[in-house]
């Protein structure tokens, strides 16, 4: 046989374990190198116990010299492998007094550890590091957060714990998979995020993670979908008569991209756009963001500028004020936003600092509706606008999350099972968006079920469900023929029928008296309810700590229980008249101004006005109801001697005119109230 035939043979086998496989996830990637007729697994190269990298990177094998690795091949043709009895073993156990010798591949197969970290350490399956227990963990299967599938919470090889989520199992494998995946950058725990505390004790209880970046990094072209340029014109009217999508440059039908959100266009021309320098926004982003300081100064300069031209500047040529793009830490962080911060931020002074004649009112009376107001106070007005839109979208938030496929129910909602949320980490950022919510004055959920929020505060172990928490409508007939059987052999007879499903829910025992049904029972609304949705609800948990929220839960339930378990309450006469505080000069006569004032609120509540009790808040406050930390400041109302109502939602101050009968009175609120909501809708 020739040296070249001689070398393919040999080169199949690695000079370390004598073994063929090629198999990178266990092994690590299998080397050949032909000018030093050597072949190699990295991971064998890497563990073995008489050899170190005293080469540089680009010498070698990876810095492993070739003389260095004849040397160690030499040593361990003189050991035995303690488990295959075969010549070869280059890895030892680094426990003291422990002699105990072996291959790579087979101290995989004998549960051995291999720690890929400071000085790569191996121990035998005598000495091997392990992981806790408590006597309060509970050693029923719940999922793996990778696989999906059913993992034991026993101390085995094969079984990994998170070290920061306590209900958070993997099965060994899936986290080795995983963490080749990711990489050093992105191998986290799956359901906190967290990277460090975690890493650390995968490294110690033997998980590779690779330095490099994460596999869909490295893929080629991965990302090429990213560098297309969005080209359509998006505004109401376009004018160009050869369509939304021509573009051509250097000319008014060129389209400029909105210069925040990149994802909405518009040609030039659509938007009274003098050249490709000037700046433009979409209706989305101006909805969203408020002023900020960095803009102020332009907007100072557009009126300047409006005031040389007699006032005739196009708006669309200086766009409003805008804050900075938010972080995309999570895709509805607009949302999350205080609408009592965004309107304290609006402006730096409020209308109280302007005389009388120059107030900027939330009227629509006949008298103001031709004023012809100037540029700053229709900003002023706009932005009022905009913060009564911001607090709309929290309310379709609360809204879209209740709908949404992460909850189950009819009224009181439970968590569901949704596999892609899980994956997606969504089960967190809705927990953070609520936290976030109740803290910064937005809407409360009110829509959790008692056992969601016992399982929130109480723990999952301390929560008993009833039948009303099963939303699958098969599954909860189920239960009820099992818990309404009157007799043994029709319980048996169920039983029968639906041993599948009483395997699956892990609930398939032998019942041998009527008694054992509330047992069975039981179990079966634990499986359903609470086991099944174990990832989620840590998850979730994690999230409704931000801001320390889901801690205040624990030491208040019942405070938090009427705002997170029950619906808000209709508003009522009596709640918006006790919300305001009546305040009066001496020479207004409060008594009567009070008198008309729950006069039109009970006529409003009965039906016999043109608003309602939720139209009323609006106008003052910006909001449709009451938030569950209540209005800062509280609102207040005065009596002065004006012409029509005013809505301060700056100061969440209703100013009221003066009026000689009850009928005036009304008439003005209905009209003014009635006007400013419906120009806001337009």
């Amino acid at each position: 046989m020739s040296k070249t035939n001689n070398f393919d043979v040999q080169s199949t086998f690695c000079v370390l374990c004598g073994r063929t496989d090629d198999c990178p996830e266990k092994y690590g990637e299998k080397r050949t190198y032909v000018e030093y007729n050597l072949t190699v697994h990295y991971y064998c190269l890497l563990m073995s116990s008489g050899i170190w990298q005293r080469g540089e990177e680009d010498e070698g094998v990876d810095g492993f010299l070739i003389t260095d690795i004849r040397k160690e091949v030499n040593r361990a043709a003189k050991l035995k492998c303690n488990i295959c009895k075969k010549k070869g073993a280059s890895i030892g156990c680094v426990a003291p007094k422990c002699k105990r010798s072996y291959h790579f591949p087979c101290g995989l197969q004998r549960e051995c550890i291999f720690q890929f970290m400071e000085d790569f350490r191996s121990y035998c399956w005598e000495h091997r590091p392990v992981q806790t227990f408590t006597d309060k963990e509970s050693r029923e299967a719940s999922q793996c957060t990778i696989c999906l599938d059913l993992v034991e919470h026993l101390p085995l090889y094969t079984v990994l714990k998170s070290p920061c989520c306590k209900n958070a199992w993997f099965h060994r494998e899936c986290l080795q998979y995983q963490a080749l995946s990711a990489g050093i950058f992105f191998f986290r725990c799956t359901v906190c995020n967290n990277k460090d505390s975690f890493q650390k004790e995968m490294l110690r209880m033997g998980i590779h993670i690779p330095e490099r970046d994460a596999s869909w990094e490295l893929e080629e072209n991965a990302y090429q979908d990213l560098l297309h340029c969005y080209q359509h014109c998006d505004v109401k009217r376009c004018l160009c008569k050869k369509g939304r999508d021509y573009n051509e440059p250097d000319s008014k039908w060129e389209i400029k991209r909105c210069q925040y959100c990149g994802s909405r266009g518009t040609h030039l021309a659509c938007s009274s756009l003098r050249s490709w320098e000037q700046n433009w926004e979409c209706m989305e982003c101006r909805s969203i963001f408020a002023k900020s300081g960095k803009y102020s100064k332009r907007k100072k300069r557009a009126l300047a500028t409006s005031e040389k031209t007699n006032g005739t500047t196009c708006l669309l040529e200086e766009p409003p004020p805008k804050s900075p793009r938010q972080s995309s830490g999570s895709p509805c962080n607009f949302l999350l936003q205080s609408p009592k911060i965004m309107c304290q931020n609006l402006s730096p002074c409020s209308h109280l600092e302007f005389p009388a004649s120059n107030r900027v009112t939330m009227s629509l009376s006949p008298v103001m509706s031709n004023r012809n107001w100037s540029l700053r106070h229709r900003h002023l007005r706009k932005q009022r606008w905009e913060a009564c839109n911001i607090l709309k979208e929290l309310k379709l938030l609360m809204h879209h999350l209740q709908n949404s496929s992460l909850f189950e129910g009819s009224s009181g909602k439970n968590l569901s099972l949704d596999f892609q949320a899980v994956k997606e980490n969504l089960y967190f950022e809705a927990g953070k968006m609520i936290a976030v919510c109740l803290v910064h004055g937005g809407p409360s959920p009110g829509f959790f079920s008692k056992t969601l929020f016992d399982c929130l505060v109480y723990g999952p172990e301390n929560v008993k469900p009833v039948l009303e928490d099963v939303a699958d409508v098969d599954v909860a007939q189920t239960i009820k023929t099992i818990k309404y059987a009157n007799n043994l052999s029709s319980l048996q007879s169920t039983l029968q029928d639906c041993c599948e499903f009483l395997a699956a829910a892990g609930c398939l025992k032998p019942v041998t008296a009527l008694c054992d049904k509330n047992m069975l029972v039981n179990d079966l609304l634990i499986y359903h309810v609470i086991k099944r949705i174990t990832l989620p609800l840590e998850s979730f948990r994690q999230g409704l700590k931000t801001l320390g929220v889901l801690e205040k839960m624990q030491m208040h339930p019942d405070v938090f229980s009427s705002i997170l378990c029950h619906k808000p309450e209709r508003l009522s006469a009596e709640t918006v008249c006790d919300l305001f505080t009546i305040h009066s000069s001496s020479d207004v006569n409060k008594v009567e101004g009070a008198d008309f004032w729950m006069g039109y609120l009970q006529d409003v509540e009965s039906g016999e006005s043109v608003v309602t009790l939720e139209d009323i808040l609006l106008f003052v406050t910006g909001s449709c109801y009451i938030p569950s930390i209540g209005f800062d400041p509280e609102p207040t109302i005065k009596f002065l001697h004006i012409t029509y109502p005013i809505g301060n939602r700056l100061l969440n101050c209703l100013e009221l005119p003066i009026t000689k009968t009850y009928q005036q009175f009304k008439n003005k609120m209905e009209l003014t109230i009635r006007n400013t909501l419906r120009a806001e809708k337009e």
